[in-house]
């Protein structure tokens, strides 16, 4: 394989537009600042290209060894591209065990294939950030992690604490029925901003709650019947209130003729069917009772 730096093509498209995205996250200043960090904690020099400079995963893999010494056992010259592949994995190992989160890692293409500089950038910083926490020189790169404060509390303590109400589920200090009238009854409702005069008592109701003034049961008909609605304008006629008009139905010319006695079968004639010397005047087969 030959020593030469592997270098992905050019981008199109959407693949173009992602890469350029990333690479306007990049920080110039961050990177200068990991630089003389870098190069102070090594004493090697990186290059005019910082990337460049790492691609091998040389300085990269010292860098951890000073920070947590034995980190990486063994570093390969870089002679060939694996042998810089496998210094970035033994980097990126080294510190996921040294305790960078894994999701603040940077993968070894990133780095090697130049696909995500800014990543990489990210490691290094997530990288100062622990190496602080563990009180290492770093620079003004990172933040300091808190440190775990576990707590442990006696089971009666814990007991104890399911009887109290949080503040975060709410308070009712300070509250009272000031205000409130009987209830069931209404309450006035008014706004000082409108100069509207402040009710005398409160069951005073405002006009925008409604009002019943002027209503009247003149035309009411008793409960259960029903009311004419009569329009002058259409040359309607009055009528009695009482009528039942012809769109609801009519019963004229009803009667019970040929009704049977109440819960009794009654008999479906047909005369091109049945004999009619079996029927009676009522239309019902006899031939049962004439048997019986």
């Amino acid at each position: 394989m030959s020593n030469a730096n592997f270098n992905r093509g050019p981008a199109y498209g959407l693949s173009a537009e992602v890469k350029n995205k990333l690479a306007q996250k990049y920080d110039p200043q961050r990177e200068r600042e990991l630089r003389a960090w870098i190069e102070g904690a090594t004493g090697r020099r990186i290059g005019d290209n910082f990337m460049d400079g790492l691609k091998d995963g040389v300085i990269l893999c010292e860098l951890i060894n000073k920070l947590q010494p034995g980190s990486v056992q063994k570093v390969n010259d870089p002679v060939q591209n694996w042998h810089k592949l496998e210094n970035i994995g033994n980097f990126l190992r080294a510190i996921t065990r040294y305790g960078v989160k894994p999701h603040d890692i940077f993968e070894a293409n990133d780095l090697f294939e130049n696909t995500n500089h800014t990543q990489v950038q990210s490691t290094l910083i997530a990288l100062a950030s622990q190496a602080k926490t563990k009180g290492n020189n770093v620079g003004g790169l990172g933040v300091k992690y808190a440190e775990k404060q576990q707590r442990r509390f006696h089971p009666e303590k814990l007991r104890e604490g399911r009887n109290i109400i949080g503040l975060q589920m709410g308070t009712n200090k300070f509250a009272s029925q000031q205000g409130m009238t009987a209830y069931g009854t209404r309450r006035h409702l008014y706004d000082p901003k409108l100069g509207t005069d402040q009710p005398l008592d409160q069951a005073t109701i405002s006009l925008q709650m409604g009002t019943n003034k002027g209503a009247s049961q003149a035309g009411m008909t008793a409960p259960g019947t029903k009311r004419q609605i009569f329009e002058p304008a259409l040359g309607m006629e009055r009528c009695d209130t009482h009528t039942i008009g012809l769109q609801m139905g009519s019963n004229k010319g009803a009667s019970q003729q040929g009704m049977t006695v109440y819960g009794l079968p009654r008999q479906v004639y047909d005369p091109k069917y049945c004999d009619a010397g079996l029927l009676g005047l009522d239309g019902l087969d006899h031939s049962f009772y004439n048997s019986q």
